[in-house]
């Protein structure tokens, strides 16, 4: 039987403004996806003030997604979500992979229509908003993909070479940072690590998408903290044929496993930001949020 874990998820929100907001819009990523390793049996998200309308709905990268209009003035935005969700084993990926010039080529325009596997994996291999592809982030990784290597392992190694050589810094970068002031400063948080794995992986013409989501609180006996828990955490999936996506924490250097909680996936930060909006009015802000995991027996 496979191992699991059960946990209760609290993620705390609080908006304030320095002036009135007169209308606002608001889309929310706090909803775990259900997959075969995971599962949510409780969920409830409180929102002070009480909307004027909520919309649940599924993304464009099968996301679940609530929508929020406010049309009365308020100066303060709370969001407060909890879930129960059991964290199961993934499947092995001891299973070799393919050489990664040929994972990549399966990514290639020919005159055959692509597979379902395939087609999805597409959009994670072009740019996106906060992912450039520049020619810096093929020379970064370099040493890790040489020819004919597996790119499970090449994969390993990029995400060794950033555990290694990245300094995990809160406070020094921001959403705005460009990533390839992130590649020269090598310090940052972990959407940092995450998007300067994935522009690597891309850069070589391979597929790999952002998954953000939360880390144990509390490590296990005989296990040291992870790095990023007590806030949304972020790693990164990639397309590994014929395993399929196999999941990356750079900032961690490990493979995801029982202590990541899957909110959300898509191409990058801006994709699945756990809460975003269009305002007006209010002002200048300050955001305060808080996160904690709790797991319990299972």
């Amino acid at each position: 039987m496979s191992a699991a874990v059960t946990y209760r998820v609290k993620h705390e929100t609080l908006y304030k403004y320095s002036a009135e907001v007169v209308h606002a819009h608001h889309l929310l990523h706090l909803v775990p996806r259900a997959m075969t390793h995971q599962s949510c049996s409780e969920q409830s998200i409180c929102i002070t003030p009480e909307p004027s309308g909520s919309l649940d709905a599924i993304d464009a990268f099968g996301n679940p997604l609530r929508r929020l209009e406010f049309n009365r003035p308020h100066q303060e935005l709370a969001v407060t979500s909890e879930m129960k969700v059991e964290v199961r084993e993934r499947r092995s990926t001891d299973a070799p992979t393919e050489a990664w010039e040929r994972a990549r080529n399966r990514l290639l325009y020919t005159a055959r229509p692509p597979g379902d596997e395939q087609l999805d994996a597409l959009r994670y291999r072009v740019e996106s908003p906060y992912v450039r592809i520049k020619q810096a982030f093929t020379e970064y990784g370099a040493d890790c993909f040489s020819a004919g290597r597996p790119l499970l392992a090449a994969a390993d190694a990029l995400m060794m070479k950033l555990y290694r050589e990245m300094k995990y810094t809160p406070g020094v970068t921001d959403i705005s940072t460009p990533l390839l002031q992130v590649l020269e400063e090598k310090r940052g948080v972990c959407q940092d690590y995450a998007h300067l794995m994935i522009a690597c992986l891309r850069a070589r013409g391979l597929a790999a998408r952002y998954v953000s989501g939360y880390l144990r609180t509390t490590p296990r006996p005989g296990t040291s903290q992870l790095v990023g828990a007590d806030a949304s955490h972020a790693w990164v999936a990639v397309f590994c044929p014929p395993l399929g996506w196999v999941e990356f924490d750079p900032t961690n250097g490990v493979r995801a496993g029982l202590d990541h909680i899957a909110i959300a996936w898509g191409r990058d930060f801006g994709d699945v930001s756990p809460l975003r909006g269009v305002i007006l009015g209010g002002g200048s802000h300050t955001l305060a949020v808080r996160v904690h995991v709790q797991s319990m027996a299972s």
